[in-house]
Order: C-alpha cells, then structure tokens, then sequence
C-alpha cells in the first residue's frame, strides 16, 4: 500500500466516519507528511514499518531541533494512523501501540485579566465601519468561550436572545447550548443595525458576522483583529482569540462556577480538560498568599 493511497484513504476516515474538523485533519496529515517523505526515500510503505523504524525517525526529528510538543503531536497522529490501518484490516497489529510520547510539563494557559479585557475592548473605534462588529465579535469570544470556528460559524438562526442563549456548533458537528449575556446582546444588535445595510453575497445570509463583502469573516480576520486590538491595549502577553475563551473558563471558576457547568458551556468532552482551570485558580491563590501574606516575602 503506497503512502499517498494510505493518507488519502485515512484523511476521508477521519473526515466521513470519524467527523474531525478540517483544522483536526489537517493537522495530522501535515504530521504523516513529514514520515511519508522520510520513509519514502527509504522506499518503505507504511505496512512494512516496525515500532523501531518509527523511533529512529522521532528521534531524528528530536535531534533536529523539534520540540517534545511538536512529538506528541507526531506520535498521537501515528497512532491513530495506524489504528485505522488495523481497523481496515490492512494489519494485524499496530506498531506504534509502544511508540512513547515525550514527558510534558504541564502548560498553564494565558487568560487576560477582567481590568485588561476592559482595556482591549475600550480600543475599539465605534465610529468606524466594522466598529460595533469588532466590538460584538470580542464580546461573543469573551461572553460565550467560543473557539474561533465557532465564532466565525455563527449563524442569525442559532441566536435565542429572549432566552439569552445561543447555539453553537463544535468539534465533531457537535451542537451545545451557551448562555450569552447582556452586554454582547446589546453589542450584537447594535451590529446588526448595521449588518442590513450590506450587500451579503449568496450563500452567506445567515451567517451572524460578515466582512464588508457580505462574505463570512475567516479565521485569519478574528487573529488580525485580536492581535492589533490587544496591542493597541499596551498589553504585552501572547494573546490570541484562544485567550478570551481562557479568560471566559478562568474568571467563572475564580468566582466559584460549578465545573460541570464550566465544562458544558466549553463544550469539552472530558472533565479533565477543564480542571486545569482550577490549577489556574489555585495559582492566583498562591501568588496572592506569597505577595500579601506578612511572611510572603521572608
């Protein structure tokens, strides 16, 4: 089996049956890309490769420069390969059920601040054309936890505003119900005065935020947008719309959120995921003794 039939056949695996993202899918295939080249000049199919083959290729990339992340993310995308590989019968055993990921510390997220979020939002020009948009987009991050696909997925038949709530589709075409607050209902309606006057092109109508050709905002817009608006805030900490749904996750468990709940409105499959938000938690309590307590500094 060549490796272009193998990767083609897996990337509508993942996508047909296993419901993946194109985000999710693509990923992984850059990750198997790599291995096809290096394999390939090798003139090694990926039926023919050992759990050995694959460490000496990892390792490689280790002493290339490529970080323990970076490997995890490689190896998790083998796997599953070749999951898919035994499901399909093309194998009778997974070489890479012993191929071991790197150790990785645990990375706490970056969330903004409730004073810094004020800040970003307060840079946004309301007398420009895209104003209350932008304006509305920040405050949908913020209030909601969006991801950005979700965000930018959005659509005017998903908005419950007399129920203050709003229905979004995830990872996996996965639907949850969110909870939106005041303060971006009156930033989206605002928007929305203005959204009428646009000429929205065919296909694109219900979609909730538009660019000034009718057409859904991309991904790369709400990047722009984040990065220009947080730096014209004067705040230097690596901020991407990401940020605003930490922010979001972070201050309701600070202020004592259930974290069932927490995780609902998140969407994440597993409570595990949403604990390292009480990590982030008992961090701020920490510092707070160290800064505040008269033995803090001793």
């Amino acid at each position: 089996m060549r490796w272009k039939d193998a990767l083609t056949d897996f990337k509508n695996y993942l996508r047909l049956e296993r419901g993946l993202s194109d985000n999710t899918v693509k990923g992984y295939l850059r990750d198997l890309s790599k291995a096809q080249v290096y394999f390939e000049e090798a003139t090694l199919t990926p039926l023919q490769l050992k759990l050995s083959n694959w460490e000496a290729f990892i390792q490689q990339l280790a002493e290339r420069g490529l970080t323990p992340r970076s490997q995890a993310r490689l190896i998790s995308a083998v796997k599953a390969f070749y999951k898919y590989l035994v499901l399909e019968d093309y194998l009778k055993e997974n070489p890479a059920d012993l191929l071991e990921a790197p150790k990785l510390g645990s990375k706490l997220p970056v969330y903004l601040e409730i004073a810094e979020i004020e800040a970003v939002l307060k840079q946004i020009d309301l007398s420009r054309p895209e104003g209350h948009r932008n304006l509305a987009i920040l405050e949908t991050l913020y209030g909601c936890g969006l991801r950005v696909s979700e965000l930018t997925h959005l659509r005017l038949s998903n908005l419950f505003f007399n129920e203050q709530i709003i229905r979004v589709v995830g990872k996996g075409s996965k639907e949850r119900l969110v909870p939106i607050n005041q303060s971006a209902i009156k930033c989206i309606e605002l928007y929305q005065q203005q959204r009428v006057h646009l000429k929205i092109a065919a296909g694109h109508e219900d979609f909730l935020f538009l660019n000034r050709r009718g057409k859904k905002l991309s991904r790369a817009m709400i990047f722009h947008l984040v990065k220009t608006t947080v730096a014209e805030a004067g705040i230097r900490k690596k901020v991407s719309p990401h940020t605003f749904r930490h922010s979001f996750a972070t201050h309701l468990v600070r202020n004592g959120a259930d974290l069932r709940a927490v995780q609902d409105m998140l969407g994440h499959e597993s409570i595990t995921t949403t604990e390292i938000y009480t990590h982030l938690n008992r961090e701020q309590l920490r510092d707070t003794v160290l800064q505040y307590h008269p033995r803090g500094h001793l």
